[in-house]
């Protein structure tokens, strides 16, 4: 049961930021009688989504929620009274809610109510969908997930600036599958100066499930034609710069552009850490980077870098052509950032490798 809910809690992944995802069953006799996932924009929650859903009385029955039920009052009241209220007798959830309106509290009430509570059943499953919320929650930044689509050799590019495409039709939809598991995607100025990309989610069925999407451009250069200015008022877009002239500025504000300005650093660049910073108070909890091999570098650089799936093609480009990461400055292989082999499988005609930020 806690496994069906799991998979709940993943179907409203990119969806329900600043919510965590979260999946419900409610079961009684064996038999599930509810179930619900918290919906998109975060509302409504998961248990009162399965409660809605339900066509007979709760009295009695076990529910199994990914996360543990909120005690506090936001937008919606909180699930743990509604919970008490439906009658359920036993409530197994995977795992504490490290936010401080919560942590302990919700399960507290429950107790308080005569309600058996179990924690920890599939916590390690529960807390990866959600580690970019439990991240912002304590480090107040969402999680970076990198994708890098290379050649063998770790070349995205050919030295003229051909890339389209090094990987095949398979891994390309495959990356758009990541971007609809992700709260925002993220790019350089230079990715959107070369390809006037829209950044949108194009599988069939999740076109509107397409992540926010985020710019990196210290002179807020961003063409008003681009396909990017364009479509804001449809699909959000927010630009980084580092102190662009005002009426630049001004221009990109009345496409709809939500235009902020951030510290430089080095060469006049976008601070990142600052950007971190932004997106975790804007309630982002993971972003998708898909900029060139100077964005990639400076997130490395900065310690931000929490996954990275790399799509890696059988073709071999040579040094002349263009890195999949750009400079990193590194003197000594102690301070090289480290990952961990997650999972690795074929993709088409190509290898997609899944690594985890060593901690």
């Amino acid at each position: 049961m806690m496994r069906a809910a799991l998979a709940l809690a993943r179907r409203s992944l990119g969806r329900t930021w600043p919510n965590p995802a979260v999946g419900c069953v409610i079961v009684r006799d064996g038999r599930v009688i509810a179930r619900g996932r918290t919906r998109d924009g975060g509302r409504p929650h998961a248990e009162a989504d399965a409660i809605a859903s339900a066509h007979e009385p709760l009295k009695g029955a076990t529910v199994y929620v990914t996360l543990e039920p909120c005690a506090h009052h936001g937008k919606t009241p909180p699930c743990a009274d509604a919970l008490i209220a439906s009658g359920v007798s036993r409530v197994v959830s995977a795992i504490e809610d490290p936010d401080p309106r919560v942590k302990g509290q919700g399960h507290a009430r429950l107790v308080a109510a005569g309600i058996a509570v179990e924690v920890g059943e599939a916590a390690a499953a529960a807390t990866e969908i959600n580690v970019g919320f439990f991240l912002r929650v304590k480090e107040g930044r969402p999680l970076f997930h990198l994708k890098l689509a290379s050649s063998l050799d770790g070349r995205i590019a050919t030295a003229s600036g051909e890339s389209k495409w090094i990987t095949g039709e398979a891994a390309r939809a495959d990356g758009h599958r990541l971007r609809s598991l992700h709260d925002a995607i993220l790019v350089g100025a230079g990715t959107v100066e070369a390809d006037d990309p829209d950044l949108t989610c194009r599988l069939p069925g999740l076109g509107a499930y397409s992540p926010d999407r985020i710019v990196l451009d210290s002179k807020a250069g961003l063409s008003a034609t681009s396909k990017l200015a364009t479509t804001a008022k449809t699909i959000p877009v927010l630009l980084f710069h580092a102190g662009a002239e005002a009426s630049r500025v001004e221009q990109l504000h009345h496409r709809g552009i939500n235009v902020i300005e951030t510290p430089a650093r080095g060469e006049g660049r976008v601070d990142v850490a600052a950007v971190a910073k932004k997106l975790g108070d804007l309630g982002y909890s993971s972003v998708l980077i898909e900029g060139g091999g100077q964005v990639a570098a400076a997130f490395l650089r900065a310690g931000l870098v929490d996954r990275i799936s790399s799509y890696r093609a059988g073709v071999v480009l040579g040094e002349d052509s263009r890195s999949a990461v750009g400079p990193l400055a590194i003197g000594r292989l102690d301070f090289a950032p480290r990952f961990r082999l997650v999972s690795s499988r074929i993709v088409g005609t190509d290898t997609l490798e899944t690594w985890h930020r060593r901690t």
